[in-house]
């Protein structure tokens, strides 16, 4: 079995997000890091590798400028065998939809047999690039995934629904969209982090994996922000002295009379 886990360089947790005005996109100034939700989708990785499977290799995959070598060498640390870097200017301002074709060209060229990833990214939280991606494979898809097991050559999923928990079968190949619930990634040891910026990185341009450049980029994307607005300020509340019991309660039911909250 092979693994691809898409990863992606998002601004640190400790650095304040805001929009750019100008391009209307994410600034991502300032120091960047792997994003937390993609280090579950390692961590399911390792342990299938260790639950016994046979896995041939487990391979790190992101899209991004430069700088998100940093993100691969982080998940190397983590357990990744090797990495992938789709790297190229023509890929500047990709939305959702552009991202998910150009990452799927590069997971054709490694043909895994699991794709998985975080169920959202830190800084777009959009949910929806495994679903994208799984499209163009024509593979099967699940989100919000907390558990894995590997049985006869296919998958049974145990994935977070509306009202409770679904247990799905998937035939492989697959993408799995793994939720924080699944696991507690581990800390990579100091000897791993040492070795990171030994292991293969292979990267490539957007002509090394078949990509359109009219399907990539701003003029590839589906989506375009018009306007930018910053949310309504929140009304003050209304504060309620207790001088007496009985009368605060009352004031405090007719409230939530008047706004039907009450059953």
């Amino acid at each position: 079995m092979k693994i691809c886990c898409l990863c992606k360089e998002v601004p640190d947790a400790s650095v304040q997000k805001r929009i750019d005005p100008a391009t209307k996109r994410l600034d991502r100034s300032g120091e960047k890091n792997l994003n937390p939700f993609d280090t579950h989708a390692l961590e399911a990785a390792m342990q299938i590798k260790e639950g016994g499977q046979d896995v041939e290799e487990i391979v790190a995959v992101t899209m991004g400028p430069e700088s998100a070598v940093r993100a691969l060498h982080k998940a190397v640390a983590l357990g990744a065998d090797r990495s992938v870097h789709l790297t190229d200017e023509a890929l500047i301002g990709s939305d959702v939809c552009a991202t998910g074709y150009a990452l799927a060209k590069v997971l054709e060229s490694e043909s895994p047999d699991l794709v998985l990833l975080g169920q959202q990214s830190d800084d777009g939280e959009c949910y929806t690039i495994g679903a994208v991606v799984a499209d163009h494979l024509r593979m099967p898809s699940l989100t919000q995934v907390i558990k894995i097991d590997v049985e006869d050559g296919k998958l049974r999923c145990e994935r977070q629904a509306e009202y409770g928990y679904d247990t799905v079968d998937v035939e492989l190949p697959a993408v799995i969209s793994v939720g924080d619930a699944i696991n507690e990634p581990r800390y990579p040891s100091l000897k791993a982090i040492m070795g990171a910026k030994k292991k293969p990185l292979d990267t490539k341009s957007s002509a090394d994996v078949g990509i359109e450049t009219d399907r990539v980029g701003a003029q590839g994307s589906r989506t375009e922000v018009i306007s930018l607005n910053p949310p309504p300020a929140k009304e003050a509340g209304e504060i309620i002295e207790d001088e007496d019991t009985n009368e605060t309660v009352e004031k405090i039911v007719s409230w939530l009379e008047e706004r039907k909250l009450l059953a």
